[in-house]
């Protein structure tokens, strides 16, 4: 190798750097003195510059020009300090693969663009104006062991395509950014260190896919890292062109493609094992439309919030961990979308994990602790989902939901919470298989949701175990009530909700609080060992409580106050002082229920059902009162009133809301809701078609009172006819009279469509149905065009996700739900042979017909008188021609179209009385055949088609 030396007196052959350059073949070596050279050096043939007496003995000076430019391959530069006064780039680098180490680049930039492949090893960079090292291109530096330090704005910019490596390095003293990745670059970042940093020390926008591996990031005076743009979105880097290893470049896990973690599973802008602590505002900031992941990271003290994702984001934490921050340690706003797995959020100082507007914020197997408010929120339309979680040590809520959020809680451990566990406030809930101790109140529910709670357990709170707020609806099964401070269930004023196979046990106040207006239904409960009431139904309470076993109560086991008219069927009472007590008025009935073990107050005489077996403290002989018999009242009865339900005078010990199953009110809500059916105009055979189900419905609930076995009950339904036929009204009224025979609940209407049931996105569709199945629990979910969620020719469509997840959701829920699909009869016909689940399960078609012209004409009669307006007979004769002549195609809309015609007839009788000199009242109050739409005499434009009349709907 042939070596070429340079010397200021032109000892060793040249005096400029320049000359020796141009004069050295490929290959050879300039051995430069200790000195300074000025002149724009340009290395092209692979030669190589180095100080011959080792770092700084040499200066290189750029002039026009950078003070060193290369284009050519190969070649090393080593130990110069090169500079550049006027601030252009000390190095410009634009293809090959020089070695550039031990050197100090200072005044300009490092420039490294076109394909350049570089390596920059144990360097140092600093003031060099805007930027320390830019990196654009497609070139594929690799930067090693380097300093970049005092630089006006970017410490390290890298844009275009360029894929660099940065290993070991260490910028700070930035005005502006540390690390900047723009455009499409992919940029891979190892066990380097930013701090000190004017803005976010590391800031991702454009299309950038960088990976940053064992970074360092802090002090920062914003954000520690931001990722905004469509950073991320384009998911995996491009590999090299050859396939293989360049020279200097990484193998292993370093060589993964940026945006893809060499394990596997990491997408987007990926931080594997990076260090972010003391920023100025939050950790990491991912919006826009960027995906970004977080792999073993460690987030800690953050001016604000630790992660927050907004705008379309997606973004996920694996082993993750935040804490000690000065807001929130999680968040998820906007529509963005969160999934944490293995992580942990620690010390917050707002919410521990927070939800809101659309976001999606899953998290597994996660901690959240000691957060200063409550450790998991949700509000505005978002879903939380919680899976295998620990939340503990807040001085707020364990878990809540508020507004139109969606909270799902599994396989949970919430603890030591100043209010309560797990609580809703408007907002729905799924809760199965949590264990919730150390909470004020263990579950708070008030939504007019029906929310889920399964397989939970709720032990050692200061106060109520389950509260039920007033109005509120809940299905809770399975679950188990340990130790509690204040009662066990309370059910406040009008709330109905649903216990199945629960137990209550070890409380210091009662076990079960009705209140009053409350209707829940019990079964299979089991209360014990409570040092007040097992079971306190209040004043004007109400409910069905069957198979249930009740022991060991303080007080009474059940306490019936006055005007409270509970059923308890087949019950035990056994192993307690005091069975039952009924205060003066109480219209309890008890169905087969029997006492055990017990000193006094057995189940009176009149009490419905057999005498109980041997051992039982019921009088022998006891006869059956016939239904709805009031209870006689026992001596002493009223004694204990609300000191016996361990009710404070505020109600401090729970309390709910709800219809009752003693009233008397079904059979006339049945009779009112039949005599509105019979009062629609048409349907002769819909009208049959509901009461031959009514009568069979009514067999049903005959049946199973006695005992026996039911015939199948084809509960859901498909109302196939045209527009405008009274499907909705008679949805309605149908809910009204499964309401009324007790086959459900509530008898409400939930209407939805293709919009309210189909996702926007992969993953969307199954909770949005759920949310809107959910809302009808209790009631009657009317589809309107459910024909819309097959479309013809489209192979790949989300509402068929929507239809699998109800055929699901109908089969958990079969007895607590019916879903009504209404549509054109040939559309229907076609949608029901989509999936064989709808096949099975709507077995039943309703067919309504369209309205013959007799009925249109009662229709427009009806809404005359409701209006106060007169059909003379001509008028009459009139419409019913003109309701003839009409053509009847699929733009025809029955009762839809007599309701127009009716308003088109007021607006032309306005426009024809109002020039009347003085009309009288039967003009004000006449519609004439000239009034009518396209009659001769009147012209006008149509006028906007009228709304459904209350009371009468078609």
């Amino acid at each position: 190798m042939k070596t070429l030396r340079v010397g200021p007196r032109g000892w060793g052959g040249h005096r400029t750097v320049t000359a020796a350059v141009r004069a050295a073949e490929p290959g050879a070596v300039v051995s430069v003195q200790p000195g300074t050279y000025t002149g724009s050096v340009v290395l092209d043939r692979g030669v190589s510059l180095v100080a011959e007496k080792g770092p700084g003995t040499v200066r290189l000076i750029g002039g026009n020009g950078p003070a060193l430019t290369v284009h050519g391959a190969g070649g090393t530069v080593r130990d110069l300090v090169i500079e550049h006064p006027q601030g252009e780039p000390a190095v410009s680098v634009t293809a090959g693969d020089v070695v550039i180490e031990g050197c100090e680049i200072t005044g300009g930039p490092l420039s490294v663009t076109g394909t350049a492949s570089p390596v920059v090893r144990d360097c140092r960079v600093h003031h060099t104006g805007e930027v320390g090292l830019h990196l654009g291109g497609d070139s594929t530096a690799l930067i090693e062991r380097t300093e970049i330090t005092d630089i006006a704005s970017a410490g390290v910019f890298v844009d275009h395509g360029a894929a660099p490596v940065l290993r070991q390095v260490t910028v700070a003293g930035t005005g502006g950014h540390g690390l900047r990745f723009t455009g499409s670059s992919r940029a891979v970042a190892e066990d380097c260190e930013v701090s000190r940093t004017g803005v976010a020390a590391v800031a991702v926008d454009a299309t950038a896919l960088p990976r940053l591996t064992d970074c360092r990031i802090t002090r920062s005076a914003a954000a520690g890292v931001l990722v905004t743009g469509r950073a991320g979105a384009s998911g995996r880097g491009p590999e090299p062109a050859d396939g293989g290893a360049r020279p200097g470049r990484p193998t292993g896990a370093a060589a993964a493609a940026p945006g893809e973690d060499a394990g596997g599973g990491a997408s987007g802008v990926v931080l594997r094992g990076c260090r972010i602590s003391d920023t100025a505002t939050d950790g990491v900031h991912v919006t826009g439309q960027a995906v970004a992941t977080l792999v073993d990271c460690r987030i800690a003290q953050a001016g604000a919030a630790g992660v927050v994702a907004a705008g379309d984001a997606r973004l996920r934490l694996e082993a993750t961990a935040i804490s000690d921050t000065g807001d929130t340690g999680l968040a998820a706003g906007g529509a963005a979308h969160v999934e944490v797995r293995r992580g942990a959020v620690h010390r917050a100082g707002a919410n521990g994990v927070y939800a809101a507007d659309s976001a999606r914020l899953e998290l597994h197997a996660t901690v959240v602790g000691e957060a200063a408010y409550t450790a998991a929120h949700a509000g505005g339309t978002s879903r939380l989902a919680l899976h295998g979680c620990e939340l503990r040590g807040t001085p707020e809520h364990g878990v809540h939901g508020v507004e139109d959020a969606v909270v799902t809680v599994e396989d949970t451990v919430i603890e030591d919470v100043g209010l309560a566990g797990l609580c809703v406030d408007g907002a729905d809930l799924a809760a199965r298989r949590c264990r919730i101790t150390k909470a004020a109140t263990g579950i708070a529910l008030a939504t007019a949701h029906r929310p889920l709670v399964e397989d939970c357990r709720v032990e050692g709170c200061s106060g109520i175990g389950l509260d039920v707020a007033a109005g509120t609806a809940a299905l809770v099964v399975g679950s188990q009530i340990r130790d509690t401070g204040g009662a066990g269930v309370y059910v406040r004023e009008r709330a109905e909700p649903w216990l199945v196979d629960c137990s209550v046990a070890g409380t210091r106040g009662t076990g079960l609080v009705v209140r009053e207006g409350a209707a829940p239904r019990v079964r299979g409960l089991s209360v014990t060992g409570t040092a007040k009431n097992g079971v306190y139904v209040a004043d004007g309470g109400r409910g069905r409580f069957e198979d249930c076993d009740i022991s060991d109560a303080g007080f009474p086991a059940v306490y019936v106050g006055a005007g409270a008219a509970p059923l308890l069927r087949g019950c035990l009472v056994h192993d307690t002082e005091e069975a039952v007590e009924c205060a003066e008025g109480a219209a309890a009935r008890f169905v087969g229920c029997r006492v055990r073990d017990v000193r006094t107050g057995e189940f009176p005489e009149g009490a419905e059902g057999p005498e109980g077996p041997e051992g039982s403290k019921g009088p022998a002989g006891a006869g059956a009162a016939g239904p709805g018999a009031p209870l006689p009242v026992p001596a002493g009865a009223g004694a204990k009133g609300a000191e016996a339900a361990g009710v404070a005078p505020d109600g401090g010990d729970g309390g709910s809301d709800g219809d009752g199953e003693g009233k008397d009110g079904g059979a006339e809500e049945l009779a009112l809701a039949l005599a509105e059916l019979e009062g629609l105009v048409g349907l002769d055979g819909v009208k049959q078609d509901v009461s031959t189900m009514v009568k069979v419905m009514q067999m049903v609930r005959q049946r199973t009172e006695a005992g026996l076995a039911s015939p199948p009950l084809s509960r859901h339904l498909v109302f196939a006819g045209n527009s405008g036929t009274g499907k909705t009204t008679v949805a309605r009224l149908y809910g009204r009279i499964l309401a009324a025979v007790g086959l459900l609940s509530r008898g409400h209407l939930v209407e939805a469509d293709r919009g309210s049931l189909v996702g926007e996105y992969v993953g969307h569709t199954a909770p949005k149905t759920t949310a809107v199945f959910r809302q009808a629990l209790g009631g009657v979910l009317f589809i309107d065009e459910a024909y819309a969620l097959t479309p013809g020719g489209q192979g790949a469509d989300f509402g068929r996700e929507a239809i699998a997840t109800l055929v699901k959701l109908m089969e958990d829920h079969r007895d607590n739900i019916v879903v009504i699909v209404a549509g054109y009869p040939d559309e229907m016909e076609r949608f029901v042979g989509v999936n064989p689940g709808l096949a099975s399960r709507f077995s039943r078609t309703l067919m309504f017909e369209d309205y013959r012209d007799a009925e249109l004409v009662r229709i427009v009669e009806w809404q005359a008188g409701h209006h106060e307006y007169q059909l003379p007979d001509r008028t009459r004769e009139a419409l019913l021609g003109h309701f003839g002549a009409m053509v009847r195609d699929d733009r025809f809309g029955n009762g839809r179209t007599a309701r127009q015609t009716f308003q088109r007839m007021t607006e032309n009788h306005a426009r024809r009385v109002v020039d009347m000199a003085a009309p009288t009242t039967e003009d004000l109050v006449t519609l004439l055949p000239e009034d009518l739409p396209g009659a001769p005499a009147v012209s006008g434009a149509p006028g906007p088609s009228g709304g459904a009349e209350a009371g009468q709907v078609y």
